[in-house]
C-alpha cells in the first residue's frame, strides 16, 4: 500500500491528522481520565548537583537550566456531545513565557478555541489563564496569567538564521514533561506547500529543523545558542525522521502588539492574485531576471484595479521593500496599513512604474484564495 508522506500540522479541524500537540478524551463518567503530567522538578534546580564535565567539552546544559523555567504545560478542556452523552476533551499542548508580567505565547490550535486554559508552571504550579488574542492564519495565540515577575524567555531575530545553526526545542512531547532535544536548521521558508493540512488562508514561511518534535511540542520554544526564541514549533511530516516546523519568530513579533492589545490581527488586501516568476515568465515578458512577484489576477474594483494594476504585472518592491515571493508579498501586504497609501513598485514589461496604492480590509480570510492576494498556480 502505497504510504501518504506529507506533512500535516497538529489542526483543530476535522479530517486533519493531529500530530503535533496531544489529546484525549476524559469521559463524563469518570472511568477514563488524564492525570496532570508531573512537572521535571530536577531539570536545573541544583547547579550544586551538576557533574563536572572536562575542560573543552561543549553541553548545552547551561543553556537548558536557565531556559527551562519559561516552558509551561498548556491544558484546555470542552465538553462535545457524543451519542452516548457528553464527553470532556482534554487537550495538552506546550508554550512559553516571554514576559515577565505573564504573557504566554503558544499555538492557536492547542487552545481548541477555548477562552480560559490552565497553565502549568515548571515549579508545578497550576494557574489560570486567559486567552487575550490568537490568530488562525498563522497558529499563534497569547495567554495572560495573573502571576508577575515569572521566568521568560528573550525573542531573537529569525531573520539572522542561517541553515546549519544550532537549535534547541523544549517542549511536552507524550506528556513527558521539558523535553529537551536538539539539532540544526534544517531549511528556511517552507510554505503550505511544504506541510499539508493547513488553513489554506493562512501566512506561512516555516522554519524545518531537525530537533525532534513530536505529539505535545506544539506551542513550544525553538531557541538559539543564545538562549532566545526563534521558532513556535508546530507541526510535524508523519512518517520521517525528524522533520520538523516551526513559526519564525519575526512573524510572530509584527503581530504581538495588535494580538495583545486587540485581540485580534486587522489584515489588509491590495485585491490581487499573485504568482512567483518561473523561467517561461521571464522570458515571455521579456525581462532581464526573475526578481519580483508576478499579478496573475486583478480583481474588478479592487485596490489594485482602481490603480490601473494588470495581469503579468511584475510587483518588484511594496512599500520600500522587495518582493521576493507571492508568500512574502502576501504577508507584507496583509500586515500593512490602511491609513495611507503604499508605494508599489511595478515592471509594466520593460516599463517601470511607482503606483501609490490605498489598502482596504482583508474581506473573509476562509475565502481568501477567490478575492485576495493569493499564489495561484
Amino acid at each position: 500500500m502505497k504510504q501518504n508522506h506529507q506533512a500535516v500540522a497538529c489542526w483543530g479541524s476535522l479530517g486533519v491528522v493531529l500530530l503535533a500537540c496531544n489529546t484525549a478524551p476524559e469521559v463524563s463518567t469518570g472511568r477514563v481520565s488524564l492525570a496532570p503530567p508531573v512537572a521535571n522538578s530536577n531539570l536545573g534546580r541544583d547547579a550544586a548537583a551538576v557533574v563536572s564535565r572536562p575542560v573543552g567539552v561543549p553541553s548545552l546544559a547551561p543553556l537548558v537550566r536557565k531556559a527551562d523555567p519559561a516552558v509551561v504545560f498548556v491544558q484546555t478542556q470542552q465538553a462535545m456531545p457524543t451519542a452516548s452523552g457528553r464527553n470532556v476533551s482534554v487537550t495538552w499542548g506546550s508554550g512559553f513565557i516571554f514576559d515577565p508580567d505573564g504573557y504566554v505565547l503558544t499555538n492557536h490550535h492547542v487552545l481548541s478555541g477555548a477562552k480560559h486554559v490552565q497553565i502549568l508552571l515548571g515549579d508545578s504550579r497550576k494557574l489560570r489563564g486567559e486567552v487575550v488574542g490568537e490568530d488562525s492564519l498563522t497558529d499563534i495565540a497569547v495567554v495572560r496569567l495573573e502571576e508577575k515577575n515569572l521566568p521568560h524567555l528573550p525573542l531573537g531575530e529569525s531573520s539572522t538564521l542561517e541553515v546549519g545553526d544550532w537549535v534547541v526545542a523544549i517542549g511536552n512531547p507524550f506528556g513527558l514533561s521539558h523535553t529537551v532535544s536538539a539539532g540544526i536548521i534544517s531549511a528556511k521558508g517552507r510554505t503550505r506547500n511544504d506541510v499539508q493540512g493547513l488553513d489554506t488562508a493562512g501566512y506561512y514561511s516555516f522554519l524545518q529543523t531537525d530537533a525532534s518534535i513530536n505529539r505535545g511540542n506544539s506551542g513550544g520554544p525553538l531557541i538559539d545558542l543564545m538562549g532566545r526564541v526563534v521558532g513556535v514549533n508546530t507541526a510535524v511530516k508523519p512518517h520521517a525522521n525528524n522533520i520538523g516546523f516551526a513559526i519564525p519568530i519575526d512573524m510572530v513579533r509584527e503581530i504581538l502588539p495588535a494580538l495583545i492589545e486587540n485581540g485580534a490581527v486587522e489584515r489588509s488586501a491590495m485585491g490581487v492574485h499573485v504568482a512567483s516568476l518561473r523561467h517561461d515568465d521571464v522570458a515571455r515578458l521579456g525581462l532581464k531576471s526573475r526578481r519580483g512577484v508576478l499579478v496573475t489576477r486583478v480583481r474588478s474594483g479592487g485596490p489594485g484595479a482602481r490603480v490601473g494594476l494588470l495581469p503579468d504585472d511584475v510587483i518588484v518592491a511594496f512599500d520600500g521593500k522587495p518582493a521576493t515571493s507571492s508568500e512574502q508579498l502576501r504577508w507584507r501586504v496583509s500586515i500593512s496599513s490602511q491609513k495611507a497609501p503604499v508605494l508599489v513598485q511595478v515592471l509594466r514589461r520593460t516599463r517601470a512604474l511607482t503606483l501609490r496604492v490605498q489598502l482596504e480590509p482583508l474581506r473573509a480570510p476562509r475565502a481568501a484564495q477567490h478575492s485576495e492576494v493569493l499564489p495561484s498556480e
